[in-house]
C-alpha cells in the first residue's frame, strides 16, 4: 500500500460544527420564498451542494431565477445570522497542525463560495497549514459527484493512492471513491457508521482521530510519529 502523503478534508461537519446551521439557513430561506420544507429533509442532504439539494427538496433548479434568489438568501442568512455562533470541533487545530508537522499536505474540498469558505477556515485556527482549497468556482457539480474531490486532488499534485479523504457524510465517501480515493469517516456530522459505509476507518471527530493517529490509516504517512517537524508556516490564507 502506498504511503499517504496528502489529506483532503471536507469542512462542514468535519472540521466545523456547521451542518445544522446550513440546514437552518436553507429552511429559513425557502420559507421566505413560500416553500415549507421540514428541517430533517434538508439536514440529511447537507454535504451536497445547493445544485443538488435545492431541486431534491423543492424541484427548483439552483440556476433558475427563483433558485438563484433562494441560494443568495440562504448565503445571507448563514453569513449574517449563523456563522458568528459557529465553532470548530475539538481537536481540529491540533489535528491539522500535527498532520502538517508529519509532512502531510493538506487541501480542502469544498463547494462553498470563497468568502464563506474563508470565514469557515479561519475558525480552524490552523488555516496557515492548509496548502489550498477548492470552492464553488472549481467544479460544476458538487458531491457526491467527484468533481470537487478531483479538483482538490489536482491541487495536491499527488496520485490518488497517496491521498486520503476525510469527511462526515455519505456524499464525501461516494465522491472520494469515484475519484479513486479512500475515505476516513467522522461521526461528527451526525451520520451513523452505517451511513458512512465504504470508509476505511471511522472516528468520532478530529480529537478522536488525533488520539488514535498512530494506529490510523494516516500512520502510513510521511514518516509517521517520528517524522521531523516541518518549518512553521506563516498563515497566508493560501486557500483562496
Amino acid at each position: 500500500m502506498a504511503s499517504i502523503r496528502g489529506v483532503i478534508f471536507d469542512v462542514d461537519g468535519t472540521l466545523i460544527d456547521s451542518n445544522d446551521a446550513h440546514a437552518r439557513a436553507w429552511v429559513d430561506a425557502l420559507e421566505e420564498f413560500g416553500h415549507k420544507v421540514q428541517f430533517e429533509e434538508v439536514r440529511r442532504r447537507i454535504g451536497m451542494g445547493g445544485d443538488k439539494l435545492l431541486p431534491e427538496v423543492t424541484g427548483i433548479s439552483k440556476d433558475s431565477p427563483e433558485g438563484e434568489k433562494i441560494n443568495a438568501r440562504c448565503s445571507e442568512i448563514f453569513m449574517e445570522q449563523l456563522l458568528p455562533g459557529l465553532r470548530a470541533f475539538a481537536g481540529t487545530k491540533e489535528l491539522l497542525e500535527e498532520l502538517h508537522r508529519r509532512g502531510l499536505k493538506i487541501v480542502i474540498a469544498s463547494s462553498a463560495q470563497k468568502e464563506k469558505l474563508r470565514e469557515l477556515l479561519k475558525l480552524t485556527g490552523a488555516h496557515g497549514v492548509i496548502e489550498s482549497a477548492t470552492s464553488s468556482s472549481d467544479a460544476e457539480k458538487s458531491k457526491p459527484d467527484p468533481d470537487i474531490v478531483e479538483a482538490a486532488l489536482h491541487k495536491l499534485g499527488l496520485p490518488p493512492g497517496e491521498v486520503v479523504m476525510i469527511g462526515d457524510t455519505p456524499y464525501d465517501v461516494e465522491a472520494a471513491a469515484r475519484a479513486g480515493l479512500r475515505t476516513i469517516g467522522f461521526r461528527s456530522g451526525g451520520w451513523t457508521d452505517s451511513g458512512l459505509t465504504g470508509a476505511i476507518a471511522i472516528y468520532d471527530g478530529p480529537a478522536d482521530l488525533l488520539a488514535q493517529l498512530d494506529a490510523s490509516p494516516l500512520a502510513e504517512g510521511a514518516g509517521g510519529a517520528s517524522a521531523a517537524p516541518q518549518a512553521e508556516t506563516t498563515p497566508q490564507q493560501r486557500y483562496v
